[in-house]
């Protein structure tokens, strides 16, 4: 009967708060798998001398086969979803400490990672609308469950939770460790628990390069590309590979080039660029750019972000609007001279 009792007030209590309520992780937690025989403890922190009484969800805890208290502490075994949550022990009517009873969730792997350089940072997102409270943690004192693990915290945006973890590694040595990621997310009443290992090399992603300027010589285009203001310095030694997509004029087929001489007769292109050394994975491309060529159209040239031109000198396209002035000038003196006669 008392068993029952324990079970009805865990379900209660499931159906009136909902696991949405635990959004944030527990400073006390104990986990345990689904009906282990092995009990797990809570523990009664405290360091007065004397009895202490343990409630569940603030109902006494009554002692059962799989529910036993020793001394302080209390052991539980077999532990099903009904027995989950808030456990707290007291003396008279003080509150001593608390700990949440969670259950271990079946191991799923929502986390990507990236760095865009070589620098002491990187990201990773976890992507999973079911999670209510993320963190992540860097190092072995966190993939060991050390109680120093410097965890890092991420609001829910749409279902992801996005952070940014910093690193010691020297990006001027030959790298032999690898970086361990711990992850820890609560769903309902569940928190899962994975490492992942990885070579920052691995997760080596530039942001897109800039398209700058091209050179015309008499059968090709010459273009000057930059490395993104994210990447490495000095670019000499962190050097990348670029890649130019572009469409042909004459039949609006689509060519690549990993040189970045590229055919004279094309209406656009775009860039995207790679680790030259350890080929990593390609950036995003650049948004497409039209390709500006013959000298009575570099007036069009102005619109830098969605053009491609050769560098021109900068009273040029003053002129180009001062030539544009005056086409205006001569259409509205034809529209006032017909508008006299």
């Amino acid at each position: 009967m008392k068993s029952l009792f324990l079970w009805m007030s865990g379900l209660l209590f499931l159906s009136l708060t909902g696991a949405q309520d635990l959004k944030h992780f527990p400073e006390h937690f104990v986990v345990a798998k689904k009906n282990d025989a092995n009990p797990v403890t809570l523990t009664c922190r405290t360091n007065i001398e004397g009895d202490v009484t343990w409630k569940f969800q603030l109902e006494d805890v009554d002692i059962e086969e799989n529910i036993q208290q020793n001394g302080l502490n209390l052991s539980v075994s077999a532990v099903d979803i009904p027995m989950l949550g808030k456990y707290s022990c007291w003396r008279g009517e003080e509150m001593l400490s608390s700990t949440y009873l969670l259950l271990e969730a079946e191991e799923s792997d929502y986390l990507s990672c990236r760095a865009k350089s070589y620098d002491c940072n990187f990201s990773c997102v976890w992507i999973n609308k079911r999670q209510t409270a993320v963190r992540l943690g860097l190092g072995r004192e966190c993939s060991e469950g050390g109680k120093t693990c410097d965890w890092v915290s991420s609001d829910q945006k749409d279902g992801r939770f996005q952070f940014e973890l910093n690193h010691s590694l020297s990006p001027y040595t030959e790298e032999s460790t690898q970086l361990e990621v711990t992850v820890e997310a609560i769903a309902e009443l569940s928190v899962l628990r994975k490492t992942k290992r990885f070579y920052l090399r691995d997760i080596i992603e530039p942001d897109s390069p800039s398209i700058v300027r091209y050179q015309e010589g008499k059968e090709d285009l010459n273009v000057t590309i930059d490395a993104p203001s994210s990447w490495s310095t000095p670019h000499s030694y962190f050097s990348l590979e670029h890649q130019i997509e572009y469409v042909l004029k004459d039949d609006g087929k689509t060519g690549r080039s990993s040189s970045v001489l590229i055919p004279k007769r094309i209406s656009k292109l775009r860039v995207r660029s790679r680790d030259a050394v350890v080929l990593s994975a390609w950036s995003q491309w650049t948004a497409w750019k039209n390709v500006i060529t013959g000298k009575d159209k570099l007036c069009k040239c102005k619109n830098k972000a969605k053009t491609c031109c050769p560098e021109l000198p900068s009273e040029y396209l003053e002129n180009c609007k001062n030539r544009k002035g005056r086409k205006k000038g001569k259409k509205s003196a034809k529209k006032t001279l017909k508008y006299n006669a």
